[in-house]
């Protein structure tokens, strides 16, 4: 359970964004722009990069949620979960998205961390501004989604497998549905 009482028994940020609808819209909305809008990075390598950010910050929901979203945008296989954590050891990934994660994960850990060397080296595999500017801020929201679920201590089911259904969803109906007014 929570630390406080939010009024239901669901995981996670579900939980939370039932609790404060008014809060939940504006969050969805972020995450809807960020990882299903125009973008030449492919909705499942944003949702790797949120994934994997959150691994790095040690929140599971959000971690599950999101890598198995990013498996819905792929073939469906939940074993992509674990090789997030393994740092993408089988999945293969782009060069250009490897190194849009070397930069997402120095923006976890500080966001002056990242240098213009990342940077260049980012350019280097092909990425645009855009796909920096937009791994950074899929980085930097993902800490704070990851601190406001861990935050007030929700829980979260431990098993891939109880995160399918939540990343089917996502993938394909995304996340602006009106759940929680």
């Amino acid at each position: 359970m929570s630390y406080i009482d939010i009024n239901n028994n669901l995981p996670g940020i579900v939980g939370l964004m039932a609790y404060r609808p008014e809060t939940a819209k504006p969050l969805n909305e972020l995450a809807e722009v960020l990882l299903r809008g125009e973008s030449t990075l492919t909705s499942a390598e944003r949702e790797m990069i949120a994934s994997y950010v959150s691994h790095q910050n040690d929140c599971h929901f959000c971690h599950s949620s999101h890598g198995a979203a990013a498996a819905h945008h792929l073939d469906g296989n939940l074993d992509l979960l674990d090789d997030i954590k393994a740092g993408f050891k089988t999945t293969e990934i782009s060069p250009k998205l490897r190194s849009l994660l070397t930069i997402a994960k120095k923006v976890q850990i500080l966001g002056n961390q990242v240098t213009s060397e990342d940077i260049d080296a980012a350019r280097n595999e092909g990425a645009t501004d855009r796909e920096i500017h937009d791994a950074v801020l899929i980085a930097a929201a993902f800490c704070m989604y990851n601190r406001y679920v861990d935050g007030l201590g929700t829980w979260a089911p431990k098993e891939n497998e109880d995160y399918d259904d939540t990343g089917r969803m996502l993938a394909h109906e995304g996340y602006v549905r009106n759940r929680y007014s």
